[in-house]
């Protein structure tokens, strides 16, 4: 016993000494030659000292026994002897109620797993849940080192007897085969060491300290008792949402545990119960857990715990914490109270509770984990995975894993041709394929942003006489062809532009009465729900629309479901099994989603070839593209529908395209035809293989806070009205920028596609007569979706000298014979040259517009990346525009329109405005309503980033970075045009330029496809001359470089070529102009 009393003389001198002499002894029963005599010494030490609170306070120890015989269901021993010291948790009623808590599960719980308790103290629930369920591994965890040293000692203690000998279990293993304990800041070792658990279980601190300062201190054994203690007691602020309540150390807990916990692993953790049961249920729902709360019960708050930080918050906030008055109050009442009644003597009590929670989608909620981890922490605090319907929690968190790994593993998002995503394509076919056996490939598919998009483009395309229309699928139509009487046919001699659409019933017999009395050359129409289960209406509106060659477009939307068990209807059966004939087609729009009522996109299918690539063109004539984070959307819901399923077990035969039969129908109108002809559109041959300088695209990398933005617009529920009014923010950009005036007149319209914004443009230009005048030197997007919607153009002439800039001079002789003119300016960043209109020249050009009472269109949308721009001063043309205003021509005015994608670095986000004062325009605009308004998520983004935009550290530094290296693509894009016989006009801002070749008149020899055939041997070759119509093809096929030509430019001779181009993509290029020099020269 000598020893014994040498070893408490040594404690007794202080808390240090006696740590000190402890770890000692650890060494000797970390050493297996020593193990037994030290164990043996334990035994005689606990006899010695017993369990007194005189030995706590006169040695800085204390062992004693916890009893868990009276747990039911407990089969094992039934104590556990355990020591503690002052500087770690004293077990008390906040883990002795956990433990219960954990017992509450089946006996299963932690059987074979792998487990890890955090904040472990001194190891007895580690050791308890080691002892009673025979885990395969626990480790217990706490960052108090002096913690860990003293759960080891209780290790030994109770995996050997009081002589020394193991103890073994069932299995014949002790408990050091089992438990493992580790220093750890929450889950570190688990994530340093990537040991994947089974089971996380926690019992950590729930107050901020009440002295922030503390908790900045290093944490080592050597440090104070009382700072160690503090570490079971409080905690410090972690940066979440959370830490208003105290309960920021357990949000971080969670978050950490997602990325370690395995698929089906289960969290269990103790709740103090003083923010309130919905507070703490919502730190987990948010983040994906299903909650079961396993028990519950009062604890009296601990007295060593100072709760003065909760009043604090009280004051800031509204939130009120829940204490009671004793263990018997049922009233809560709130922090300040409590601290008050403790003061004053009284006991202050709380709820404390025990949750289970799992994960509802694991594999997904871990990819938005890892997303958010890797920088995007900030945006955690928005994100909410709480659902009470489990069909929108199957859809959304999907959808979020697979934007959050697309945001985090793309730098920026690629090219995708206009008429869909060729994954969205395939998805939709493949569900087709799938679930309603009709064998259609992606060539079958052309997706619109919206089921009135895809209406009206194709009665655009065939301009019919008259078209007859299902009265549910007119709202959205253009009011003139609601309201024309022009029905006679050939004797009325009409023009090919007055189109008259009928609405009809959806009914079909009625239907087809009316197709049979009026003879329309096209019929859009819906199927009546009671005549869907079979085909026998469907066949019927096809045979009588073939009878009289009449085309037909057939909606399903209302009967389309997206689901794992569709309900088939009659059209879908009949096309299992009949091709679709040549004269008909099938629309659909997706809205039946079960989150957001307003994302919608369409598509259409046909089996005739002509059809397909017509209507792809109208889309991106008239519309630009379809929205793509829309397109992913619902491709993410197509393949969670498909992920399940093995591919191609009944193959079905492949599908020729339908050969036209002898029967005439309607064909497309002569501008359509002309424009779809003539138009430099998106190349389909090869698209793989193709460089794309010929877009409007941004393809550099996408900023942070842009990837940002858009994560967190989808990862929000329950947005405010004002949170996504994006009104005030383009009313201050647009004043700040070009000094626009705005006032309650002012109307914004908005659309997700700049070209679709234009095209609307055209079309108000055309109903009030007017005509579209554009400079040599426009954007040939534009132009063409003018002549597509059979505008009346005239063509400004402009000059090199002036750098291809519209002027007062040339407008005023332009100008004196047109009648009602509408001029197209762009500006201040000219599209496509890269120069820029000064203030006083933009003021000489609207004041020669105002003589002829001109209505203006402003398209800035390619300004706000200007690189060279000395001397420029930007723009303020308030002045200006209330002079001309006031004693101009009366019909003088001006619309500003506006795109956002470059502004903000993204290719992804489209959104597009026009601001417009007139209120006779404004009239006009909306008798054309068919327009695809940007989605609520995309105005959230967009508001967050214009905000951004104007803060220093926000996205400004990242545009300047942008624009420094959209200069320096300029510089070497300049060099290598003119290293290859190319005449440059050096750009002064955006992300286009002009350049004339020296080598047109030429001729080249250019194969029939754009790649080698695979035989090794080329394509029979044919000869052109390189000119303005020629130019883009002979790139384009013997290099797969696409630009535009001087036809798109309108500017004779001059190409124009686009640079915010991905890294490879633009090196590339220029290896290609240098092949076309080289093969010119040859």
């Amino acid at each position: 016993m000598a020893v014994v009393e040498e070893f408490l003389k040594q404690c007794q001198q202080s808390g240090d000494a006696a740590y000190t002499a402890l770890r000692s002894l650890l060494e000797r029963l970390e050493d297996p030659k020593t193990r037994t005599d030290a164990r043996v010494f334990l035994s005689d030490l606990y006899s010695r000292v017993g369990s007194s609170e005189d030995c706590f306070h006169k040695y800085h120890f204390r062992i004693q026994d916890v009893y868990l015989d009276h747990y039911e269901g407990y089969g094992g021993r039934k104590k556990l002897t355990m020591m503690v010291i002052p500087s770690i948790f004293l077990p008390e009623d906040w883990s002795f109620t956990f433990y219960e808590g954990l017992n509450r599960h089946p006996d299963t719980i932690f059987k074979e797993k792998i487990v890890a308790e955090l904040g472990c103290g001194n190891g007895w629930i580690t050791i308890a849940i080691a002892e009673k369920w025979l885990p395969k591994k626990v480790y217990g965890l706490d960052i108090n080192p002096r913690a860990v040293k003293i759960s080891w000692i209780n290790l030994y203690m109770n995996a050997f007897d009081e002589k020394g000998q193991p103890i073994y279990d069932e299995e014949k293993k002790t408990l050091l085969d089992r438990v493992e304990f580790h220093e750890s800041d929450l889950l570190a070792y688990c994530r340093e060491h990537d040991i994947q658990l089974e089971r996380i279980v926690g019992c950590i601190p729930q107050i901020l300290n009440p002295n922030p300062e503390a908790m900045s201190k290093m944490i080592t054994e050597n440090a104070s008792e009382e700072f160690l203690h503090s570490l079971s007691n409080y905690c410090a602020l972690q940066g979440f949402v959370e830490d208003q309540f105290g309960l920021g150390l357990i949000a971080r807990a969670v978050e950490e545990g997602i990325t370690v916990i395995k698929p089906a692993g289960i969290m269990i953790f103790n709740m103090g119960g003083r923010p309130g049961q919905g507070v703490c249920r919502r730190l987990f729902e948010r983040r994906g857990f299903r909650v079961t709360r396993l028990w519950q019960t009062k604890i009296l708050q601990a007295g060593d715990t100072d709760i003065s930080a909760l009043v604090e918050i009280e004051k800031n906030s509204p939130h009120r914490f829940e204490f009671f008055m004793g263990l018997s109050g049922d009233q809560p009442i709130c922090a300040r109270t409590a601290w008050a009644y403790g003061k004053a003597g009284g006991r202050i009590s709380h709820a404390l509770s025990v949750y289970s929670c799992q994960l509802r989608q694991p594999n997904q909620v871990k990819v938005i984990f890892e997303f958010l981890k890797s920088g995007f922490q900030e945006i955690s605090s928005s994100l909410d995975l709480s659902f009470e319907d489990d069909l929108v929690a199957d859809e959304k968190i999907p959808f979020l894993a697979y934007l959050a790994s697309t945001l985090k593993e793309d730098s920026y998002f690629p090219y995708e041709p206009p008429a869909g995503c060729k994954r969205f394509c395939n998805l939709i076919a493949g569900f087709m394929k799938t679930y309603h056996h009709i064998p259609l490939t992606s060539d079958n598919v052309v997706v619109f942003p919206s089921r009135t998009v895809a209406i009206e483009n194709a009665l655009r395309l065939f301009s019919p006489r008259l078209a007859i229309v299902d009265e549910h699928l007119t709202r959205n139509l253009p009011r003139q062809w609601l309201t024309s009487l022009a029905v006679q046919t050939e004797e009325t001699g009409l023009s090919e532009d007055a189109l008259t659409v009928i609405e009809a019933p959806r009914q079909s017999d009625l239907m087809i009465e009316l197709i049979k009395k009026l003879k329309p050359q096209v019929v859009v129409t819906g199927i009546a729900h009671f005549e869907a289960v079979t085909s026998s209406a469907f066949v019927q509106l096809l045979e009588a629309t073939g009878e009289i060659g009449s085309r037909l477009f057939l909606d399903i939307s209302d009967h389309f479901e997206l689901s794992s068990l569709p309900g088939t209807f009659g059209v879908l059966k009949y096309l299992s099994g009949t091709p679709l004939p040549s004269h008909a087609a099938i629309i659909c729009g997706l809205v039946k989603n079960q989150v957001y009522s307003d994302l919608e996109v369409a598509f259409l299918i046909s089996e005739d070839k002509a059809i397909l690539k017509a209507m792809s063109k109208t889309v991106e004539v008239l519309e630009g593209n379809t929205s793509l984070i829309s397109q992913h959307y619902y491709g993410c819901i197509f393949h969670e529908l498909l992920a399940f399923q093995l591919t191609d077990r009944h193959p079905h035969p492949e599908r020729t395209f339908e050969r036209s039969k002898s029967i005439k129908v309607i064909g497309f109108s002569t501008s359509a035809v002309s424009v779809l002809n003539n138009a430099e559109l998106f190349i389909s041959e090869n698209e793989n293989y193709l460089i794309h300088m010929d877009v409007d695209q941004w393809f550099l990398p996408t900023p942070s806070p842009v990837k940002a933005a858009i994560f967190e617009s989808f990862a929000r529920q329950n947005m405010a009205e004002s949170e996504v009014d994006v009104t005030p923010s383009i009313m201050q950009f647009v004043k700040s920028n070009y000094g626009f005036p705005t006032d309650s007149s002012t109307e914004f319209i908005y659309s997700d596609s700049l070209q679709a914004l234009f095209s609307k443009v055209v079309l108000c230009c055309v109903h009030e007569g007017g005509t579209m005048c554009f400079p040599y030197g426009s954007n040939g997007n534009y132009v063409s979706a003018a002549k597509f919607l059979k505008a009346n153009i005239v063509n400004i002439p402009t000059n090199l000298e002036e750098g291809f800039k519209l002027t007062e001079k040339i407008l005023n002789k332009s100008l004196e014979t047109v009648k009602k003119p509408w001029v197209y300016i762009s500006g201040p960043t000219i599209n496509p040259t890269g120069l820029l209109y000064s203030n006083k020249e933009m003021e000489d050009i609207l004041t020669a517009c105002a003589r002829f009472g001109a209505r203006v269109v402003i398209d800035t949308s390619f300004s706000g990346l200007e690189f060279n721009f000395e001397g420029w001063g930007g723009w303020n043309l308030e002045g200006c525009l209330s002079k001309l205003s006031s004693c101009g021509n009366p019909s003088f005015c001006v619309s500003l329109l506006g795109g956002l994608s470059l502004k903000l670095l993204s290719g992804a986000l489209k959104s597009a405005f026009l601001a417009v004062n007139q209120p006779l325009l404004i009239d006009a605009f909306h008798s054309f309503p068919g327009l695809s308004k940007p989605h609520s998520t995309d105005k959230y983004a967009i508001k967050k980033l214009l905000a951004l935009r104007e803060q220093k550290g926000g996205m400004l530094d990242v545009v300047t970075e942008q624009i420094r290296n959209l200069e320096t693509r300029a510089k070497c894009l300049k060099e290598a045009l003119e290293k290859c016989g190319w005449d440059v006009l050096t750009p002064c801002a955006g992300v286009s330029m002009v350049a004339k070749p020296s080598f047109l008149g030429k001729t080249v020899k250019l194969s029939h496809s754009l790649k080698d055939t695979g035989s090794g041997e080329k394509d029979a070759t044919y000869e052109v001359e390189l000119n303005d119509t020629t130019i883009r093809e002979a790139i384009a096929k013997t290099t797969g470089l696409c630009i535009n030509s001087g036809s798109w430019t309108g500017i004779p001779g001059y190409c124009r070529f686009t640079i915010a181009l991905e890294d490879g993509e633009f090196e590339k290029a220029l290896a290609c102009l240098v092949k076309f020099n080289s093969i010119v020269g040859n």
